[in-house]
């Protein structure tokens, strides 16, 4: 019966997919899981449950991304109400941007790829420049949180200056891997098939304009003016993404642009900050949290300030707007505190290391570096961590392909792969959540239209590592 320990975020995601109550299912997966850790009791269950969505906050790095989450949409409704994004479509389209739907989905990608230095930032920065575009294009917005998702985990994993190669060269160091990591590391990107393929795959369908499946008829629905599924539940309310701007705005782009270039710039100070001078290994949680802090500060004061014009509005007023806009995204808090809990009930169970100990070192090895990207993809994918995936599987992988005499850049390149697929795709990712909230989407649509894309791309993914263990 140890099977049983990978039933609660399989259950979690299956009826979260075809129900599209994701509250709901990730509530049962939960309680699924803690009545398991009760020993069936679901009276207890519920119990344990309580404790553990509590035991959520008692991480720093948890919490700072639930503060992260909140403060996104204080800052959304100041920019909008600024006039700042209204004023940057017009800036941008004047010099001939994004005026027609190919040119605003490359727009969406190219900035994807310039902003690489953390995941929920990209998702953050792609959303607020692209969105206005994409809306106003019909372009549908579940299109959107694609790229905001294809351009996160992707290229922070292929561009590894910043947390996620610190990381890594940790995890690395931690395996005896001491001298030579960085080198390692390099070498297993040019083996990082998924990553990629996955931002290949963007930037292929943004200069086509083609598409299949879930997502063509949402571009179908969306050509219609309906941006949204009927009945779909965006992660940010409405009225916050529609927010038009004070009376006497005069729409300047520079509103919006101030903003984001503090928060991009903060977050640079932060990793330095928190690394102590290493900008590598600095915190990426604490870093994002105080990048959009000060952001929302210095947009409140630009917007109180007469800077060649009238106050936009008084301190008073845009703290008003930032408990409003914040107040709009209760939903993306309950949807990560859920998704952070049931990460913890699955770490409990010790669901990883059961997966691990089905891989088997008997019969040929040639297939090792599939199977690792497979074990990868099916662990990022059901706990919704690619960092969980690469901490679990690290020890494994890397003693694998020393004893067996395959390469290890394949193999930590498999490895990374594997992750980084869960982290683009898995309803339960952090980054998928603030990439549906940062393109105001339906977070389940958004999987649901995106899925046909990353299995492909890991379908191709897969069979390219079978050739490499073939050939090396």
């Amino acid at each position: 019966m140890d099977w049983i320990v990978l039933l609660p975020p399989i259950v979690a995601i299956v009826l979260a997919l075809r129900t599209k109550e994701v509250y709901l299912s990730l509530f049962i997966g939960i309680w699924l899981g803690t009545t398991i850790l009760a020993g069936g009791n679901p009276l207890l269950g519920l119990r344990e449950l309580a404790d553990q969505t509590v035991a959520v906050f008692t991480d720093p790095g948890n919490t700072r991304i639930i503060l992260f989450s909140l403060l996104v949409g204080g800052l959304m409704a100041l920019v909008q109400a600024s006039g700042g994004v209204k004023g940057f479509v017009r800036w941008a389209q004047g010099r001939g941007w994004a005026t027609t739907r190919k040119g605003a989905e490359v727009l969406a990608w190219v900035v994807g790829m310039i902003v690489f230095i953390e995941s929920s930032i990209t998702c953050l920065i792609v959303g607020a420049v692209s969105r206005p575009f994409f809306d106003e294009l019909r372009l549908p917005r579940e299109k959107l949180a694609y790229y905001c998702d294809a351009t996160s985990a992707p290229v922070c994993m292929m561009i590894p200056l910043n947390g996620w190669g610190a990381y890594v060269l940790g995890l690395l160091a931690a395996q005896g891997v001491a001298t030579g990591a960085v080198g390692l590391l390099a070498g297993a990107l040019a083996f990082n098939f998924y990553a990629i393929l996955a931002i290949a795959f963007a930037l292929a369908l943004a200069l086509t304009g083609r598409g299949f499946g879930p997502m063509k008829r949402a571009e179908e629905r969306a050509a219609t003016g309906a941006l949204l599924r009927p009945g779909a539940t965006p992660m940010i309310a409405e009225e916050i993404v529609e927010m038009e701007p004070v009376p006497g705005s005069k729409e300047q782009a520079r509103d919006l642009l101030i903003p984001l270039a503090v928060m991009v710039a903060m977050i640079f100070a932060g990793l330095y900050i928190t690394g102590e001078g290493d900008f590598m290994k600095g915190s990426g949680s604490t870093s994002v949290l105080w990048a959009v802090g000060t952001a929302i500060g210095v947009a409140m004061v630009l917007y109180a300030l007469p800077l060649g014009r009238k106050p936009l509005m008084s301190l008073r007023a845009s703290m008003a707007l930032v408990v409003r806009g914040s107040s709009g995204m209760v939903g993306v808090v309950l949807l990560v505190v859920f998704a952070f809990a049931l990460g913890q009930v699955s770490r409990a169970l010790e669901m990883g290391p059961y997966i691990v100990g089905l891989i088997g070192s008997g019969g040929p090895s040639w297939w090792l570096p599939g199977l690792v990207f497979l074990v990868g993809c099916f662990v990022s994918f059901t706990l919704g961590s690619s960092w969980t995936a690469f901490a679990i599987l690290m020890p494994i992988a890397l003693p694998l392909a020393e004893g067996l005499g395959l390469s290890q850049p394949l193999m930590l390149g498999a490895l990374l792969s594997g992750g980084v697929f869960g982290d683009h795709a898995s309803p339960l990712s952090d980054t998928s959540i603030i990439a549906s909230m940062a393109a105001a989407s339906d977070h389940v649509d958004h999987i649901n239209t995106q899925l046909p894309y990353t299995l492909l791309v890991a379908g191709v993914s897969f069979v390219l590592f079978i050739v490499a263990g073939i050939l090396l």
